[in-house]
């Protein structure tokens, strides 16, 4: 049983939760939970660790077989957890890379984010949209990363089976979304066609949601071919990003 901080395996569980560069460097990240470890497609599992009193209680349940868990004392576990209550369960994942010809392949909807920074948004818009039938995400460099705990956690799973590809020439992206045939629909304020009157039949689709405080730049909205905009009552001037992107993805699925 690892018993101490100073262990070289904690000290580096602590970077790669701690340091999304150190995450891209090693092409790994963080899951915890049971969950969350066995949906984990298992060769892509590197490394387990639970806690000494879930293997207590649970023995090897919930844990992908083939490999054999590091112990953590409780009190370790729970420095390292992300969660209020630690789940007993942490693996070290190896990322899984995706292209964007990948997600255009289907002619599923598609979702492109821009600086999206809640980790909580980006996984809400990840699992909503496993749940809507959509063929993947494009962000760019600016966006929350990924494989945030926080973001994952709020996937719930749906990070192993939505692709994902972050594009470091976001503009170059975008051209490339277009020329495949798709067209692009910001959530734009001021767009000019209400979210549930638009077309989204004759063309692939593609929608593009901004920053929670600035919204989309205005590179990107020049690249959209339709502004939609989402109706509101009240004094409220926005809507949360996960929210819109939801109505988006559903009214499209409809």
């Amino acid at each position: 049983m690892i018993t101490s901080a100073a262990n070289p395996q904690v000290k580096a569980l602590r970077t790669l939760a701690s340091s999304s560069k150190k995450r891209r460097e090693e092409g790994v990240f963080l899951a915890e939970g049971p969950r969350m470890v066995m949906e984990a497609p298992p060769d892509l599992v590197k490394a387990v660790y639970c806690s000494a009193s879930y293997q207590e209680e649970h023995g090897l349940d919930g844990l992908p077989e083939g490999l054999v868990p590091e112990i953590l004392s409780d009190s370790l576990f729970r420095s390292l957890s992300d969660t209020v209550t630690p789940q007993g369960v942490l693996a070290v994942i190896r990322r899984q890379e995706h292209s964007i010809e990948e997600l255009l392949a289907g002619g599923k909807i598609l979702m492109i984010l821009e600086s999206i920074q809640d980790p909580g948004n980006l996984g809400t818009i990840l699992r909503t949209g496993e749940a809507a039938g959509i063929g993947g995400i494009l962000m760019n460099r600016g966006t929350v990363d990924l494989y945030n705990p926080k973001t994952v956690r709020s996937t719930m799973g749906a990070l192993f089976r939505v692709p994902c590809v972050v594009a470091e020439d976001f503009p170059s992206a975008l051209e490339t979304v277009k020329a495949a045939g798709y067209r692009l629909f910001a959530a734009y304020l001021k767009g000019s066609v209400p979210y549930d009157e638009a077309d989204y039949k004759s063309q692939p689709t593609a929608f593009l949601i901004g920053n929670e405080g600035q919204g989309l730049s205005e590179e990107a909205v020049s690249l959209a071919d339709v502004c939609v905009r989402i109706p509101m009552q009240g004094k409220v001037e926005s809507l949360n990003a996960a929210v819109a992107a939801a109505l988006l993805m559903y009214e499209a699925a409809r």
